[in-house]
Parts: C-alpha cells; sequence; structure tokens
C-alpha cells in the first residue's frame, strides 16, 4: 500500500469479458446443473457440524476436499506512479456428492471455477473474467484435469491461471484477451486466524460456520497488463483462505463483507449475512493491530454493526448495492467508500452468481483516508445458492 493514500472520484464504467465454457466430460451432473453450475442444489452432501481443531500449517494452506465448499481469494490495491488499480483473483471449488464413486478420470469430483478482475481507475474501466472446469480428485499434474489443486499447500490453476506459495511467497498468474497480471505476495505479519481460533460462526446454528484464515497486509510487486500495455506495480494486498460444510444459514440470502489494510499496519474484517429484509442474520470479523504480532481482538455478532449510508442501482441487473457504508466493529467506527460505484461481476456462467467486489477506501470519523480493501456483497440480485 502507498504511505499516502490520494482520494479518488467514483467511478461508473463496467466490462464483463465472456466466458469460454468448458465440457464437463463423465460428471453425471453436467446436463443437470444450468445457470447456477457449481451451486446447484442437491448435489452436495448434508452439512454436518466442523470440529473445533487446530489449524495445522502448511497442510491446511492447501485443499479440503471432503468439504462441500472452499475457495482461495486474493485482492488488493495496486499503485504505477500515479495511476491506481484494483484486482481480484478468486478460485472456488465445489465437491460433488453424487460422483464421488465414479471411477473414470472424466468425473467431476470436484468442480473448479475462477474469477479475476481488474479495476482500472486512469482509464475507468472494470475487466472481468471467468472460468470453469472438472476436476477428478487426481491430485497430480499427470492427470487429464484441466483444473489442478494440492491438498499439500497453496497451489491451484485452471488452466493457465494459477495461485501458488513457493518459498514463503505466493505468485498470481493471470492472462485474459483484455487484461493480465503477474503479481507477488510478500507476508509481513504473521497469519491470522478468523473466529474462534480459525473456526468462523456464520449462524445461530453452530453447523453454519468454515474455517476461516486471513493474510493481509501483503506486499505487491508484478506486472499488470492492460490491453498490450504493461506496466509494474507495487501495492498491499488481502488474501482469504475458507472451506465449509454449509457457510449460509437458510434464512440467509447474501453477505457483505469487508477486508481493509490501513495505512499504518493495522487490519480490519467484518461482515454480516443478512435475511431478504435486509437485516442482519450473523455478524462477525476482527481487528489486529498495527504490530500484527498480538492476539487479534474477535467481534461477537452485536458488536458488528454495517449500515448502509448511499446506493448505487445496475443498469444491467437493476440491482441496487450499498456502495457507502457506516461500520462499527467493537468501539471503532469507520465508513467504508467505493472507488467505483459499477463494480458488479456477473459470473453466472460459471458459479452462477451476480455480485458486487470491488475496490475502497476505509475513513475516519474526521474524513481522512486510513486505509484501502475489498468490499463484497452478494445476494442481491437474487437470493445466493451455496
Amino acid at each position: 500500500m502507498p504511505d499516502r493514500f490520494t482520494p479518488l472520484k467514483p467511478l461508473t464504467t463496467s466490462f464483463f469479458a465472456p466466458l469460454s465454457r468448458r465440457r464437463l466430460l463423465g460428471t453425471g451432473v453436467a446436463g443437470a446443473l444450468g445457470p447456477s453450475l457449481a451451486l446447484a442444489q442437491g448435489i452436495f452432501a448434508a452439512p454436518h457440524l466442523l470440529a473445533r481443531r487446530a489449524l495445522q500449517f502448511p497442510r491446511d494452506l492447501g485443499s479440503h476436499p471432503d468439504t462441500a465448499i472452499e475457495w482461495w481469494y486474493v485482492t488488493g490495491a495496486l499503485q504505477a506512479q500515479d495511476q491506481h488499480f484494483g484486482f481480484q483473483l478468486t478460485f472456488f471449488r465445489s465437491r460433488v456428492a453424487s460422483t464421488q464413486t465414479m471411477r473414470s478420470a472424466f468425473a467431476a469430483k470436484q468442480l473448479i471455477f475462477a474469477h479475476a478482475a481488474v479495476t482500472d481507475v486512469a482509464n475507468q474501466r472494470l475487466l472481468h473474467d471467468q472460468r470453469i472446469a472438472r476436476h477428478s480428485g487426481n491430485t497430480t499434474k499427470a492427470s487429464v484435469d484441466l483444473a489442478h489443486v494440492s491438498e499439500l499447500d497453496t497451489d491451484v490453476s485452471l488452466h493457465d491461471w494459477s495461485l501458488r506459495r513457493n518459498n514463503g511467497s505466493y505468485l498470481a498468474l493471470v492472462k485474459t484477451r483484455e487484461f493480465a497480471f503477474n503479481l507477488t505476495f510478500t507476508e509481513t505479519q504473521p497469519l491470522l486466524l478468523q473466529g474462534d481460533q480459525g473456526l468462523s460462526r456464520k449462524g445461530p446454528q453452530a453447523e453454519h460456520a468454515s474455517y476461516y484464515y486471513s493474510l493481509p497486509q501483503l506486499r505487491v510487486m508484478g506486472d499488470l497488463t492492460l490491453g498490450v500495455n504493461s506496466t509494474p506495480v507495487i501495492g498491499r494486498a488481502w488474501l482469504d483462505h475458507e472451506w465449509s460444510q454449509s457457510i449460509m444459514p437458510p434464512q440467509a440470502v447474501g453477505w457483505d463483507w469487508i477486508g481493509m489494510n490501513l495505512a499504518d499496519g493495522s487490519t480490519l474484517t467484518a461482515f454480516r449475512l443478512r435475511d431478504s429484509t435486509g437485516a442482519a442474520v450473523w455478524s462477525g470479523g476482527s481487528w489486529r493491530d498495527a504490530r500484527g504480532t498480538g492476539m487479534p481482538e474477535i467481534f461477537a455478532p452485536q458488536q458488528v454493526v454495517l449500515r448502509p449510508v448511499r446506493y448505487w442501482q445496475s443498469p444491467a441487473t437493476t440491482a441496487r448495492y450499498p456502495v457507502e457504508w457506516e461500520v462499527q466493529a467493537g468501539q471503532r467506527r469507520y465508513t467504508v467508500r467505493a472507488l467505483v460505484d459499477n463494480q458488479e461481476l456477473d459470473s453466472r456462467g460459471s458459479t452462477g452468481a451476480v455480485y458486487w467486489e470491488g475496490l475502497s477506501e476505509l475513513l475516519a470519523p474526521q474524513g481522512q483516508v486510513v486505509g484501502r480493501g475489498y468490499l463484497e456483497m452478494t445476494g442481491y440480485v437474487s437470493p445466493l445458492k451455496l
């Protein structure tokens, strides 16, 4: 993250790159998945209670194929001289319960999705792409799968997109028709266990939970390409890894989440799952100080309040998204403000959802910018099904 924050004007331009759908061979479910593809109901095992356990690293940096859903998510704020960018790369893994006994090398025992996006502030564009492929469960790179997921460490790829950990750093590679990035992330702080030592409650019932850790304040260096123009970039990023059997309570239609890297080195997580009226079903989050070495402050549901301040309506879907929020997290008060109003991502060609995911800034009560990060909002077009 640059040492100084320069306020940026909200923009309203978006661009969605089309998906090249891949055939799902031997899945036994491909014909029935429809627009919600991997997240269709009825193909996953019933949820069960996640055990409270000590997460083991590096093993838990890798995949957990026995759980229903998992994702690795990295976002950040980038700068190239006086130009500002945001980026997102997310890999999703969904377990298909009905194919687990199939012996075919083409059986889709797991479905792998990837979303990538770049917010280009100078040119007022949001670029987005998505991919999907089946994974047979063969974890060797000699498999016929287009997607690879390691159970030993962070190493996930889908064709020529990848996120890998190597020698203590992470490397993200993405190439699309409109944009590309090659970014290296270096840890500056210890890993952050969210919730109860990595077990993050997501609802009133204990079975709605996830294993969840974060790597905030990652130092970023690399190259960003827009069209044919490539430029070196630096910045700060945030990596999340979650896996779960059942992450959403039945009454929840979506969630609102923020992950913010503050300029002084501290970090803020705040989220809420909400029902169809907009009321919070469950809330949570954490705060860690600038040193990053002490125990984080973990917020109880009643300690986190997210209040919408300003809305933007999508011309593509007519959904109304709160693009400015007042956030109460424990004793702290902030405003979260989107730097681009239109950062709506249409992923109906892969995960089946339309959601808002975008570069935002964090303001102190006096109005000064004290951090940057990402705001995520799901379930505003239709209820999210996981």
